[in-house]
């Protein structure tokens, strides 16, 4: 993050805190009820806040690129991550203190036929947010396939915010009043109406931008290309570096598409844009056997993980199929003619399964293109470099002032996290790297 980017970041934080205590201080206007003790309103405040960080995760994820584009998407991903939890925890927390106060709020009727509306609503909250959380943080464990955990986490989603709305109402405490009860739900259906926006709005704007796949290509490292072409419309322009979500069979309506980089040069006069993808299990098992002529949608562009106007060395730093973007950017700096010095260090398994390694070689006659193959299984008679990239393999392929360089990382998580610790060793600014992590789920 460069210091021109802290005015607009901090700008966002703004409005995001505004959106979630906002809510909440409408509640402290006008006529307000008695005063009760300080954990039952201490306990209402959390609840409040909870649900207005939950219903703002909507928003989060309505890809406004607006709102992605100064962060990058997968930033504001993992914050919806993070925040989730915060939330979650507000809302779990909310009824607790009730408890340990002894509200009388808490006390269960001889029959559970005696239950009040509004606990009858909270239990509903309270299981649908139990559920969201189990199956996003275990859906691997559960072996819940991606496609039914994305439906399931809308559903769930709906219903605890829903339910909760319910239960505000119902208690009728600090919702009493008409006017706050309307705001109140005012603000839920603007929550609803941004997933209608991503689940309606979006899939029709894209129903009328359809592409046809005109090639499929098989690459080294089990990857494939898949080439598009628009039909009927200009295609769309993006930076290199950037992704897009793909929906690959079935309408864009369709529950889940999946995000992959632009591998592509972002030069093609013809609306062309290509994407290669790594049969990684699951979705990505069933790309190889796409046929050419299939329609496909796409929407996109977003991320910011893309080249500066600037003269310095860029490094892009790639593990596996982590070099799509890096291939994006090399291409469409080619295709300019632009001829800054670019350092790319690729780690992968073996020799075999370096995806573009012909063409990288040919790019490095196109441009000032130095590329470092690292493998941490070199075959015999491996004279380049091995095992995994730190600090030291830095130092001895890339020129003096590392702090001056600007970086481009993108790979497993685990090496980029190894990636970042070593660039911090060397003393590089924060501001002077970039890293993409793709993974969304």
């Amino acid at each position: 993050m460069s210091h021109r980017d802290l005015p607009r970041h901090a700008l966002w934080i703004t409005i995001y805190l505004f959106f979630i205590l906002g809510p909440l201080f409408v509640l402290l206007i006008g006529a307000m009820p008695p005063a009760r003790d300080f954990a039952t309103e201490f306990s209402v405040a959390l609840g409040y806040s909870g649900l207005a960080m939950m219903g703002l995760q909507f928003g989060l994820t309505a890809r406004f690129r607006h709102v992605t584009q100064p962060l990058g998407e997968d930033v504001i991903y993992h914050f919806h991550r993070r925040i989730s939890l915060i939330a979650v925890t507000l809302v779990f927390v909310h009824p607790l203190i009730l408890l340990v106060a002894g509200s009388e709020a808490m006390r269960l009727p001889d029959s559970l036929m005696e239950l009040p509306l509004g606990a009858v609503f909270a239990g509903i909250s309270v299981c649908s947010l139990l559920l969201l959380v189990v199956t996003a943080l275990w859906r691997t464990r559960l072996k819940i396939r991606y496609e039914v955990w994305h439906a399931s986490h809308i559903v769930l989603a709906l219903l605890a915010i829903g339910a909760g709305l319910f239960h505000m109402i119902a208690w009728g405490f600090y919702l009493d009043n008409p006017w706050k009860r309307a705001f109140w739900i005012g603000v839920v259906a603007l929550w609803i109406a941004l997933l209608l926006y991503v689940r309606v709005f979006k899939p029709l704007f894209m129903l009328r931008r359809p592409y046809r796949i005109a090639e499929v290509r098989k690459e080294r490292g089990e990857t494939t290309t898949l080439v598009m072409r628009p039909e009927g419309h200009a295609g769309l322009r993006f930076q290199p570096g950037q992704f897009g979500w793909l929906t690959l069979w079935g309408s864009p309506f369709k529950i889940t598409g999946h995000p992959f980089s632009f591998s592509s040069s972002a030069q093609a006069d013809d609306g062309r844009v290509e994407m290669s993808i790594r049969r990684l299990g699951d979705f990505t098992d069933a790309v190889q056997s796409v046929a050419p002529g299939q329609r496909v949608y796409l929407d996109g562009p977003y991320g910011s993980f893309t080249v500066r106007d600037s003269t310095a060395v860029k490094v892009m730093i790639a593990g596996g199929i982590g070099i799509t973007p890096m291939m994006s950017i090399i291409r469409t700096l080619a295709d300019r003619g632009d001829k800054r010095r670019l350092i790319l260090i690729y780690g992968n398994k073996d020799w075999d399964s370096v995806s573009f390694r012909e063409e990288l070689e040919a790019l490095q006659e196109r441009t000032q293109l130095t590329v470092v193959h690292v493998l941490s299984r070199p075959h015999v008679g491996w004279t380049g470099e091995s095992g995994y990239i730190d600090a030291a393999l830095f130092k001895r392929h890339l020129p003096e002032g590392y702090a001056d360089h600007e970086y481009f990382i993108c790979g497993p998580g685990i090496m980029m996290d190894a990636i970042e610790a070593a660039l911090g060793e060397m003393d590089v600014p924060l501001s002077r790297y970039h890293s993409e992590r793709y993974s969304f789920v």
